[in-house]
């Protein structure tokens, strides 16, 4: 088996961390590997490596680098039609696919194991097939594919964080602390019914699977293929066979500050219901019409007027847990 290695050298969150893996690196020539210092680099270093024939890719970045990678691989044919598995370190800002999937916390130490596993013929037991979020978006309809999508509050929370990752005091408590730190200040502020700034709700008309949802301002919509987000949130409980996993709260819905606990952890109370305005739904597709802006991935795409968004789950990656 082929392995190869995109390397976003900006995604790091420390230079020993980077140096440990180019040494890593050195005693594995074996290891195609590819880096990269910007996002527009990510297609061709992809070609470069499916060019090299690798049946595997390892990517050594953050979420917004995976989200790149899905992209090219499953929009732009960057293998040539081929998918190859794909293994996630978590060796980004922010890692929160690579978390759910089980990636270890030293990057390096998880691409040992995975390596030492392709040697003893044992990498099957670490193989989790998910689906991809599809977003099908903007006047050229597009199609960009990640893990996670949330759109109105939940960029503008992004959009925040990122804002803030520009203080180098910050840069301290990057990642999942920092994502961690602004959710509680957000949660913080909804539950003494705060509805102000990028608390404030959007309007959005919302299509389940054909079927038009009743209201249309929402303070939170959110959708992901991943088992859990970071901090061990949940927020989805929804049934049906679908690989979108889709919850809303309407911002007209009941009791929201009571209803957040149980709802962070998979486990609603019984008075969240869609009646009274809470949606969580495993749909095939979901259509989104909206002026306001959307996250996939922690990569955010600017609000359009009356633009439309698809979210589809069509594809299915067997990631690698590293």
């Amino acid at each position: 088996m082929r392995i190869g290695l995109l390397n976003n050298l900006r995604a790091g969150r420390n230079d020993a961390q980077v140096t440990r893996l180019l040494g890593f690196l050195r005693r594995h020539p074996d290891v195609v590997h590819v880096e990269t210092t910007a996002a527009h680099a990510v297609p061709e270093a992809l070609g470069e490596l499916a060019r090299q024939e690798v049946d595997l890719l390892v990517v050594n970045g953050g979420d917004g680098t995976l989200q790149f990678a899905l992209t090219e691989i499953l929009a732009n044919q960057a293998f040539q039609g081929r998918v190859p598995l794909v293994a996630p370190l978590r060796g980004g800002r922010t890692n929160m696919s690579a978390l759910d999937l089980g990636a270890r916390p030293d990057p390096v130490r998880g691409f040992a194991e995975l390596i030492e596993a392709v040697e003893n013929n044992r990498l099957e037991e670490r193989i989790s097939p998910r689906h991809v979020l599809g977003v099908r978006h903007g006047a050229t309809r597009r199609t960009d594919y990640g893990m996670f999508f949330g759109c109105g509050m939940i960029s503008r929370a992004v959009a925040v964080d990122h804002r803030a990752y520009e203080n180098a005091l910050w840069r301290r408590v990057q990642g999942v602390a920092s994502s961690t730190l602004v959710t509680a200040g957000i949660l913080g502020r909804m539950a003494v019914g705060d509805n102000t700034g990028i608390l404030a709700p959007d309007k959005i008309d919302v299509l389940i699977d054909g079927e038009y949802q009743p209201r249309s301002e929402y303070l939170l919509m959110i959708s992901s293929s991943l088992h859990r987000l970071f901090s061990r949130m949940r927020p989805f409980w929804g049934e049906g066979d679908g690989g979108v996993r889709f919850t809303t709260i309407a911002s007209d819905a009941h009791r929201i500050p009571r209803s957040l606990s149980g709802i962070l952890r998979g486990r609603p109370a019984p008075f969240v219901t869609e009646e009274n305005g809470f949606t969580s739904r495993n749909a095939k597709r979901v259509g989104l019409k909206m002026d306001c802006s959307f996250t996939i991935d922690g990569e955010l795409y600017p609000g359009e007027p009356d633009q439309t968004v698809e979210l589809s789950s069509e594809h299915t990656i067997r990631f690698v847990r590293a």
